[in-house]
């Protein structure tokens, strides 16, 4: 069966097909991704209406490079899957309208998918790739989360965060700093010549009892400490940097460790643009070899939103048996949409 998947949530377009197997995971036959970063770089950020038009321009031509790549044609795929949700209502409506007027055409069914699930299911795309039970560490832009994955559809949030995730604190506290967009990475790369022990951040909800994540404070003690240096910031910035990525990472590292205790499991992935974080890989995998942990990562270039992980979601749902794809062809979008609703609510 090959499952063709379209990803549109936010500022990148990424199409991809999978092949599924009789036996064994499916496998990906080729991807393409468009990132709109350099548009919204003269923004400082996504601008939804500008990212749904761009999604528009380059969802067919990354399809047609996609389906040549594979050595493929459109009326070999058996189903088209498209993000449903979570993400910007604009640009979930244009893959999801392209995707389902594919499947129309070609007489094909059609299958929403959770973009969070997409990124908790990248890490199978890899070649050390995980098996179940595990733990998941999900971080993606304004999710943070931590789940028990005991199958695929079968989900038990363990904690979340509370107020900013921690993809957002890199990104306001680059932007505090003065940083590009996308902040995120601006931070991560000045960091690394700072000293992460220069300024005493806060680590929110460290000591809490609980798996939950709290990042709005650590921003306003960025912003405070800012205003503090005052014209010494530009000499201090790469410390205030690797300090506040520090802060970030071992939040999430002990968190993470503390999921593990909890559940009992031996086995963690981490999914999501935050988890191509240098520091966060390093930590994580030397706390968890001393515990005798595996870690599991999606390919560092799989990281971010692409085509890739939503046809291997779709894929893998219907291996499981628990998803049918449909020829239902009305869509509907849904820009929030919780990822313990899946395994639960009607499709």
């Amino acid at each position: 069966m090959l499952v063709l998947g379209i990803e549109s949530s936010c500022d990148e377009t990424g199409v991809a097909l999978v092949r599924t197997r009789a036996t064994g995971l499916p496998v990906l036959l080729a991807h393409a991704l468009h990132s709109q970063i350099e548009m919204h770089q003269a923004y400082g950020g996504v601008v939804p209406e500008l990212a749904s038009r761009d999604h528009i321009r380059r969802v067919l031509p990354l399809t047609e490079t996609v389906m040549a790549e594979a050595g493929c044609n459109l009326a070999q795929i058996d189903v088209v899957a498209y993000t449903r949700g979570p993400g910007l209502a604009g640009a979930l409506l244009v893959g999801a309208g392209v995707a389902c007027a594919l499947g129309a055409a070609l007489g094909k069914p059609v299958l929403g998918v959770h973009h969070l699930e997409g990124h908790l299911l990248s890490p199978f795309l890899s070649t050390d790739a995980p098996e179940f039970p595990f733990v998941a560490l999900l971080v993606s832009g304004g999710h943070t989360q931590l789940m028990q994955v005991d199958g695929v559809g079968h989900y038990t949030l363990l904690g979340e965060t509370i107020d900013d995730a921690a993809g957002e604190a890199f990104d306001k506290s680059a932007k505090l700093m003065g940083l590009g967009y996308p902040g995120g990475p601006a931070l991560s790369r000045l960091a690394t010549h700072g000293d992460p022990q220069a300024f005493k951040l806060p680590r929110p909800l460290l000591h809490s009892g609980n798996l939950d994540f709290s990042f709005a404070g650590l921003k306003t003690a960025v912003l405070t400490q800012a205003k503090k240096l005052g014209d010494a910031l530009q000499a201090r910035k790469a410390d205030l940097a690797a300090s506040t990525e520090a802060a970030i990472v071992e939040v999430l590292v002990k968190k993470s460790l503390a999921a593990l205790k909890i559940t009992g499991l031996n086995r963690l992935v981490v999914a999501g643009g935050v988890g191509a974080n240098g520091p966060l890989r390093q930590q994580l995998n030397a706390a968890c070899a001393a515990r005798g942990v595996r870690v599991h990562y999606p390919e560092l270039h799989l990281c971010t939103d692409n085509g890739a992980m939503i046809a291997m979601a779709a894929a893998m749902r219907l291996q499981a048996g628990v998803e049918q794809a449909n020829t239902a062809y009305a869509f509907d979008v849904k820009p929030r949409w919780n990822l313990n609703e899946i395994a639960h609510e009607p499709r």
